[in-house]
């Protein structure tokens, strides 16, 4: 089973892209003093005016869309596009401040779109950012999607700042061996890997897939709708209670394996993981339903574990008892160890990876 989408070839046009840009950086350093910086990888970039030290990132909620479409839920959707571009700002320790979206329509329904909004709204106070820009613009049939209604593309920027706590962002430079590895907990699938999701759904449950029971009280569709927890303001909290981590990864596409790998790649070093939170019920079932292995699954999905920080071992578990007071599930879920190689050791679970 397949999920439609090449991971590599992914990573590979993102580093075309990003050597592109890179060619672009001296242009405004040269005419406004200004300096951007970006370790090739990163979640989020950095730009210098000056002393202000403003992180930048973008992304969008991708496939997840149809969910919406095929229930009519539509507010929770801001919490994903919120999460995506909170969080990978969050990962360097940027404190998220703003968001501007566009939403690419063919054709305007405005209670959707007023119900998106509020959703966004919402998600912004959650996160503490404000909507500071944004756009709706009308592409007719070069947006297509499921049933009649209005159908729409989602994606943002969002910027943030340095905290003062920090010299400089995270960035994977103070890893060490030894770190510790704090795992915090995801709802469900976030924002990621739904062309397998929804491909494992058709196949088996047919075209209404959605309409098909999960459980006693809920369909399918409104199961893998669950919007994404935000964890930025958890980060923030702990940066300015000196609480520090040395390394954070977002798991979004990619999996475990190919995000961490973003955090020890800087010192060559390597992962044990012993303990990483099990994954949801809802995507064990879809595993299962798919027939889709470990290794698969843990590429494409965050199997419940939805970012991953690592931290000097006196600070463990003080940031996991913060986390909880917070109402996030935290635990410690493995350690840094020399050489370039990544590993989960869990009963029932034996994978390894080199990089």
């Amino acid at each position: 089973m397949q999920s439609g989408l090449d991971i590599d070839l992914g990573n590979s046009c993102s580093r075309d892209a990003f050597n592109w840009a890179k060619t672009t950086f001296v242009n405004r350093q040269q005419k406004a003093g200004a300096a951007a910086l970006r370790v090739d990888g990163a979640f989020a970039n950095m730009l210098l005016f000056g002393n202000e030290r403003i992180g930048i990132t973008s992304d969008g909620i991708g496939t997840k869309i149809e969910l919406a479409e095929r229930t009519n839920i539509y507010h929770t959707l801001g919490y994903d596009l919120v999460a995506m571009v909170a969080d990978d700002l969050a990962t360097a320790g940027f404190e998220p401040t703003n968001i501007s979206n566009i939403i690419d329509v063919d054709k305007l329904d405005q209670q959707i779109i007023n119900d998106l909004m509020r959703g966004l709204a919402e998600a912004c106070t959650f996160a503490h950012m404000s909507i500071s820009g944004g756009e709706i613009a009308e592409l007719g049939n070069r947006i297509s999607g499921y049933g009649n209604r209005m159908h729409f593309n989602w994606c943002s920027t969002a910027i943030g700042t340095l905290p003062q706590q920090l010299d400089n962002p995270i960035d994977g430079t103070a890893v060490a061996k030894g770190d510790v590895v704090i795992a915090l907990r995801s709802r469900g699938f976030r924002s990621n890997g739904f062309s397998m999701v929804r491909r494992i759904m058709q196949q088996n449950f047919g075209n209404e897939w959605h309409n098909h029971p999960y459980n006693d009280t809920q369909t399918w569709g409104q199961t893998l709708l669950t919007p994404s927890l935000i964890y930025a303001p958890l980060i923030n909290l702990l940066i300015t209670n000196n609480l520090i981590p040395t390394g954070i990864a977002h798991i979004t596409g990619g999996g475990v394996f190919d995000n961490f790998e973003r955090v020890l790649k800087a010192n060559k070093l390597g992962v044990v993981f012993n303990n990483l939170h099990q994954p949801l019920e809802m995507m064990q079932r879809v595993q299962q339903l798919g027939n889709i292995p470990n290794q698969q699954a843990y590429l494409y999905w965050n199997m419940g574990n939805g970012m991953l920080l690592t931290c000097q071992p006196q600070h463990a578990n003080a940031i996991v008892n913060m986390a909880t007071t917070q109402n996030y599930n935290a635990q410690i879920a493995g350690e840094i160890i020399q050489g370039q190689t990544m590993s989960i050791d869990m009963s029932l679970l034996q994978m390894q990876k080199s990089y």
